[in-house]
């Protein structure tokens, strides 16, 4: 198989950059995009805010307790998707294969671009300079063989970095790489991992794909791919998103009346993901995994978009009534999820959905 040139292009804190691009008075100052109120949770935060410990998908309330001196925006999500269309624009110069992951991020093949550049790494540093240039933010790059080591190459050497993972260099890199940075592998599983002596994804290549498919299942067999610096994935230029969710599998297993914390903590991170990547839903569904391993799903569609994180818990809370198991059933995991989107820039608020 003919190895592919990919990039992964992040705008560097997209929202917040915007914000103090357009106006000259929060530059240098530590900002924060959000919308008010006790549950609103961080879409962006600016690099100076960044040092304060502050990150998207953090409470507002948090985050101002962190920073006092933040400045909070609320989001204007016309204005960030018009600056995404110019970026999505200046992509569209070198390849058609591009396939948009958010408002501020997307993988590029550039196996073969249209400008007849000699490498990748040179049709990022274009792409990068025409960014700057045309809208006035950064962007970081990460250029590698594949989209998973792309991905991580564009995060190197962030804010307004760029960081080549060449097709000789991929095995050297991997053997030292955190088992952290590997995608799909969170809080509990990294715990996991840190039990069994497994650090970096040199740790992970020790064992055999057997072994840790019967400890992790099926990600067992994709993460000692990933520890090969592995993706065959291609990069689908028409793929649409179908659904945004989050999943979190428990340190122990939790009854029914003890998930509505960490659903609520779901919805928190699930509506920051929606916010940041300019999706609305309409249908709303609840995942239950049983201690032993039954996968229950509840879903409810309505009439028009959620309009917040708080109303995205009230519906999974009347999801999670629906769930008709004996009391003493145990959960070793839960998700959330939200699809049915609406286009850019039609999305209606429900907002009397839940009153009734």
């Amino acid at each position: 198989m003919a190895l592919r040139k990919v990039i992964h292009v992040d705008m560097d804190a997209f929202y917040a950059s915007v914000e103090q691009r357009d106006d000259a008075s929060l530059r240098g100052r530590p900002v924060v995009v959000a919308w008010e109120g006790p549950r609103s949770v961080v879409c962006a935060a600016s690099y100076e805010a960044r040092r304060f410990g502050l990150h998207s998908a953090m409470s507002a309330l948090r985050a101002a307790a962190l920073c006092p001196q933040a400045v909070f925006v609320p989001p204007d999500f016309g204005r960030y998707r018009a600056v995404s269309q110019q970026v999505r624009a200046i992509f569209g110069r070198y390849t058609d294969l591009v396939e948009p992951l958010s408002l501020d991020e997307a993988y590029l093949d550039v196996t073969l671009n249209k400008r007849g550049l000699a490498s990748a790494t040179e049709v990022a540093e274009m792409i990068r300079r025409e960014i700057r240039e045309e809208t006035g933010l950064t962007a970081s790059a990460g250029v590698a063989p594949n989209k998973f080591l792309a991905k991580i190459a564009s995060d190197w050497n962030k804010p307004d970095g760029l960081f080549v993972i060449r097709p000789r260099d991929v095995d050297a890199f991997m053997l030292q790489l955190p088992v952290g940075k590997i995608p799909g592998v969170g809080k509990v599983t990294r715990q996991r991992l840190s039990e069994l002596g497994i650090e970096t994804a040199g740790d992970v290549r020790q064992h055999d794909r057997m072994e840790l498919e019967k400890l992790f299942g099926r990600f067992g067999g994709k993460l000692l791919d990933r520890a090969h610096g592995l993706d065959f994935r291609p990069v689908e230029s028409a793929q649409a998103v179908q659904q945004v969710s989050v999943e979190e599998t428990f340190e122990r297993d939790l009854n029914l009346d003890a998930l509505q914390l960490p659903l609520r903590r779901m919805c928190d991170k699930l509506w920051a993901q929606a916010v940041r990547k300019g999706l609305f839903g309409r249908t709303v569904v609840l995942k239950l995994k049983t201690a032993r391993f039954r996968v229950l799903t509840r879903s409810q569609s309505f009439t028009g978009t959620l309009d917040s994180g708080e109303r995205l818990y009230l519906a999974i809370e009347q999801l999670l009534r629906r769930v008709e198991q004996p009391p003493r059933t145990l959960y070793r995991l839960a998700g959330v999820g939200m699809s049915s989107f609406q286009e850019p820039g039609a999305v209606t608020r429900q907002m009397s959905l839940f009153d009734q």
